[in-house]
């Protein structure tokens, strides 16, 4: 995966405010690739297959660096889709997922085949009931990304993508800083208009890729 700067569009976005420092261009660069990518749901990323151990079910994500996950779309075990709880339903539905259970009796005790996923963080995810030893249990998981707060870029590819809607978004905030020489409240409002616009075009996008992503070919049996 190539790394693409929030600088190199600081140059385009530059003579539309002239005087405003090149730090803190960036600065609203990635501010605006975060809503973006929070909003859109448009990074998206398949994290490579793991093995889960047995007794453990508290992971962290395998995440590109200076990223966080946003969203969980879909994950598996040995090719079966887990529910996807919210972390008020995994204490309900499992009150005692939060104890530890370490030794061998334990988690022939507690353990089983894993049937849910909770998200507990932008780092962390519980997979439950915790996994037992009878078999291996691989897992395939693809959520959404965003850029975390310290990053210097994100993917080169969604970068590209969101180029125009992460320019508006920026303009619209820098434009209405008070007391700023490049201030524009009549183009931020204008920006502010363009990004809410490509938001949506982006959403929109977004979803019919996962209604075709949804559609699969059945067999008929012969002579129906």
């Amino acid at each position: 995966m190539f790394t693409r700067d929030f600088s190199t569009l600081a140059v385009r976005l530059q003579p539309n405010v002239p005087g405003c420092p090149r730090p803190t261009i960036v600065q609203y660069l990635r501010n605006a690739a975060i809503q973006t990518c929070e909003r859109t749901l448009a990074w998206r990323y398949e994290q490579p297959k793991f093995t889960l151990t047995p007794g453990v079910y508290v992971y962290n994500f395998n995440k590109p660096a200076e990223t966080q996950v946003h969203a969980i779309f879909k994950t598996f075990v040995n090719d079966s889709p887990l529910d996807a709880l919210t972390l008020d339903q995994a204490l309900e539905l499992y009150p005692e997922w939060a104890d530890k259970y370490t030794t061998a009796g334990d988690i022939e005790e507690h353990g089983s085949d894993p049937r849910s996923i909770t998200q507990i963080s932008a780092h962390q995810f519980a997979v439950l009931p915790l996994p037992d030893a009878t078999k291996p249990y691989t897992v395939r998981m693809f959520y959404a990304l965003r850029p975390s707060r310290n990053a210097e870029g994100m993917d080169e590819a969604v970068f590209d993508d969101l180029e125009d809607t992460i320019m508006h978004g920026a303009l619209q905030q820098l434009m209405v800083l008070p007391g700023t020489a490049w201030g524009n409240l009549g183009l931020a409002s204008y920006h502010a208009k363009q990004y809410v616009f490509q938001l949506a075009e982006l959403r929109a996008r977004a979803n019919l890729g996962n209604a075709r992503g949804m559609m699969r070919a059945q067999m008929q049996p012969f002579g129906v």
